[in-house]
C-alpha cells in the first residue's frame, strides 16, 4: 500500500491514529476496520476533534449519543482540542520550526514513546487535519472521505511535503459508476468502504437511539411520512438566515403538496431554535403533523427507525445515503440557488450541489419525483462522469491540466439550457473553454457602457432568479 519512493515504517509496533470530527466520520472508519481495511497495529487511537464555532457549548463527538457503540474498535480515545487548547481547532497550524517541538509534546501527551505513528484522516486540505500531519512528519497518511466532496477536486494546492505521504483514499460508494477526484493529483488510489459493515455499524447506532429514546426527546413517529434535512446554509455563508428559514418552509410546502401528511424535520446540530419554531407554524397552517428532533442523530438512523416515503434536503450527503444505501426516495430543493450563490467558482461546495442537482428529481415536480430510479452504474459513468470532470477542471485547473482534453469534450457536446447552470460564462471564457466569449469579442467586457448595461442585467436577473426560488 506505500507510495512509490516512500520509506518503509521502522519495525516495531504501531500506532494509528484515526482522526474525527463527525459521528458520521467515526462510523466510517468503524466500518472499514470491521471491514479490516487496515493493516494490524500494535495501538489504535481515535483522536476527536470538535470544530464547532464554539466548541465550549456544542457537544463533541464522544459525548454524542451512541459514541460508546464506536468506542470498542478502538484502544484509547483522545482530544484534539484538549491537546492544543487554547487555540481552535480550525484555526490552528504550527509554525514550521515548532513542528519537532509539538510532536515531541504529543508523543509525551498521547504515551506514544518512540513507536511509528500512521495517520488516518479527514479533510485532507485544511486543518485540523493538515496540522496533525505537518507535526508527525515521517507517518505515512492514509485519508477517509465521508461524503460527496471526495469526488470533487482538492480544494487547494496541498504541499507535497503532505500529498506525496498519502497512500490511499478511503470512501463510502455514494454514487456507484463516479470514480472521486480527489488527490488524484498525487496518484492516490481511491478505495471503497464496503457498504454492509457500514449499514451494520449504523444498525447499532439506530439499535441504541431507540433504546435511548425517552423523557424530553421528541419521538420518532411511526413508519412513513417526510424527512427533511436540515444543513444550516447560513453558517457557510450562502443564504442569509431568512433565506434558509424559507427554504425548509419550502420543504415543508413541497412535501405537503406530494400528499405527506406526516412530516419529521432534522435540524441542524448546530442551526437555531427559532427555525423550528416557524416550521411549527407553517405545518399547523397547513394541516401537518410535524415532529422536530431535539437530539442529534445521524439521518441514517433516522432511516432505520423511521423508513420515510421521501426523503427531502438541499444538497446533503444523506440524500444520496438515502438512495444508494436504503433504496429510499429522495428529492432536491435549493440547488438551483446555491450554484448561482456559491463564489468563487472554485468552492468546494460546488461538486456536491452539482451532483445531487443531477441526480436527484426536483421536489417541485410531482411527476418527476414520482417517476425517478436511481441510475445504474453506467448511466453514472456516461452522463455524470464527464459532468464532473469538467466542473472539477473549471474549479482547479492548475491542480488538473490533465482533465482539459475531457473538459472540453464535455462542453462541446453537452452544454445547453439544461447544464448551463453548473458552468459561468466567465469562468470558460477565462480558462478559453468552449461556451465562453470568443477571443474576438474579448474586448467588450472592456468597454464602460457594455459593463454597465451588464452590470444592471445581472442585477435583475438576480431578483427574478430569487423570486422565483422562493416562490
Amino acid at each position: 500500500m506505500s507510495a512509490a519512493g516512500f520509506s518503509p515504517l521502522p519495525a516495531g509496533p504501531r500506532t494509528q491514529i484515526f482522526f474525527a470530527s463527525t459521528l458520521y466520520g467515526a462510523a466510517t472508519l468503524a466500518a472499514a476496520l470491521d471491514a479490516d481495511r487496515f493493516e494490524p497495529a500494535g495501538r489504535r487511537i481515535l483522536l476527536v476533534s470538535n470544530n464547532a464555532a464554539c466548541p465550549e457549548t456544542t457537544p463533541s463527538l464522544d459525548g454524542m449519543p451512541g459514541f460508546e457503540r464506536l468506542r470498542g474498535r478502538f484502544d484509547d480515545v483522545r482530544s484534539w482540542n484538549e491537546a492544543i487548547s487554547p487555540f481552535h481547532p480550525g484555526g490552528w497550524s504550527p509554525r514550521g520550526d515548532d513542528a519537532p517541538l509539538w510532536e515531541r509534546h504529543l508523543r509525551l501527551l498521547w504515551d506514544l514513546g518512540d513507536s511509528p505513528v500512521e495517520l488516518i484522516v479527514e479533510s485532507i486540505q485544511v486543518n485540523p487535519a493538515l496540522a496533525l500531519c505537518q507535526i508527525f512528519q515521517g507517518a505515512p497518511v492514509e485519508v477517509y472521505a465521508d461524503g460527496l466532496m471526495s469526488y470533487g477536486p482538492t480544494r487547494s494546492k496541498l504541499d507535497p511535503l503532505v500529498g506525496t505521504r498519502i497512500r490511499r483514499l478511503l470512501h463510502l460508494d455514494l454514487v456507484p459508476g463516479l470514480k472521486p477526484l480527489l488527490l488524484t493529483e498525487f496518484g492516490v488510489p481511491a478505495e471503497t468502504v464496503p457498504t454492509e459493515p457500514f449499514l451494520a455499524v449504523l444498525a447499532e447506532l439506530a439499535e441504541f437511539a431507540e433504546a435511548a429514546e425517552q423523557g424530553g426527546t421528541a419521538a420518532v413517529p411511526a413508519e412513513g411520512g417526510a424527512l427533511l434535512l436540515g444543513q444550516y446554509l447560513s453558517a457557510l455563508s450562502i443564504l442569509t438566515p431568512e433565506e434558509e428559514e424559507e427554504l425548509h418552509v419550502q420543504m415543508l410546502r413541497g412535501a405537503v403538496d406530494l400528499g405527506h401528511r406526516q412530516v419529521v424535520f432534522k435540524p441542524h446540530p448546530t442551526a437555531p431554535a427559532r427555525w423550528s419554531r416557524v416550521l411549527e407554524q407553517e405545518a399547523e397552517r397547513l394541516g401537518a403533523e410535524l415532529t422536530v428532533l431535539d437530539t442529534p442523530q445521524l439521518a441514517e438512523v433516522l432511516y432505520q427507525r423511521l423508513k420515510p416515503a421521501l426523503v427531502v434536503g438541499c444538497f446533503s450527503t444523506a440524500l444520496l445515503t438515502a438512495t444508494a444505501f436504503y433504496g429510499l426516495p429522495a428529492a432536491r430543493i435549493g440547488t438551483d440557488l446555491l450554484l448561482e450563490r456559491l463564489a468563487p467558482y472554485q468552492n468546494s461546495n460546488r461538486v456536491p450541489v452539482t451532483i445531487v442537482d443531477a441526480l436527484l428529481p426536483p421536489l417541485a415536480d410531482a411527476s418527476a419525483v414520482a417517476r425517478w430510479t436511481p441510475p445504474t452504474e453506467g448511466e453514472v459513468a456516461r452522463e455524470l462522469t464527464g459532468l464532473v470532470k469538467a466542473v472539477g477542471y473549471a474549479m482547479q485547473h492548475q491542480i488538473y491540466p490533465d482533465l482539459r482534453p475531457a473538459a472540453e469534450r464535455y462542453l462541446s457536446a453537452h452544454l445547453d439550457e439544461s447544464t448551463w447552470r453548473y458552468f459561468k460564462r466567465r469562468r470558460l471564457t477565462a480558462l478559453a473553454l468552449p461556451g465562453g466569449v470568443p477571443v474576438q469579442l474579448a474586448f467588450i467586457p472592456r468597454n464602460p457602457t457594455v459593463r454597465k448595461v451588464a452590470r444592471r442585467a445581472r442585477s435583475v436577473q438576480r431578483r427574478l432568479k430569487k423570486r422565483a426560488a422562493f416562490g
